[in-house]
């Protein structure tokens, strides 16, 4: 029983890291995709009743955001980690240019999340931390913290 929690700005890699990665082996838990917090918690509420593997692939920039899943599958039994998308501020605005359609989130809404983003802690309740970053097209450097 496993919780992963993505925490990056929009255009970090997130998505693109759980398709190459996790998604043969955790499911996927997207707002964007459930389009309410309502449909995500059904989800989530699920997976935990269940003790399916699963991934919040969300932004997650705030302790606050993180916190909202940690204690809840923890309680449940879960073991809970994060991955932390590191970039920097102009490279996520660039790949985000060359996002189509309702995947171009406005500048404004990745310069707020940027603005909001804490890096994780094992304080949060994590057992274990990892930073990635983008290295190439399709590739990643995944680090523990």
């Amino acid at each position: 029983m496993q919780l992963i929690i993505f925490s990056g700005v929009q255009a970090s890699g997130k998505s693109s890291f759980y398709l190459l990665n996790l998604h043969h082996s955790h499911l996927r838990i997207n707002l964007d995709m459930l389009k309410t917090r309502h449909r995500e918690n059904l989800i989530f509420e699920a997976c935990l009743a269940s003790q399916a593997k699963c991934v919040i692939d969300n932004t997650n920039p705030s302790k606050a955001d993180r916190a909202r899943y940690i204690e809840r599958a923890q309680a449940a039994g879960f073991e809970v980690i994060c991955y932390f998308f590191e970039t920097d501020l102009n490279s996520a605005l660039e790949r985000n240019r060359h996002r189509t359609g309702k995947a171009n989130i406005p500048e404004v809404g990745v310069r707020a999340t940027y603005k909001r983003l804490e890096q994780p802690s094992l304080d949060e309740g994590f057992e274990a931390i990892f930073k990635v970053k983008i290295v190439g097209n399709g590739e990643f450097l995944v680090k523990p913290i």
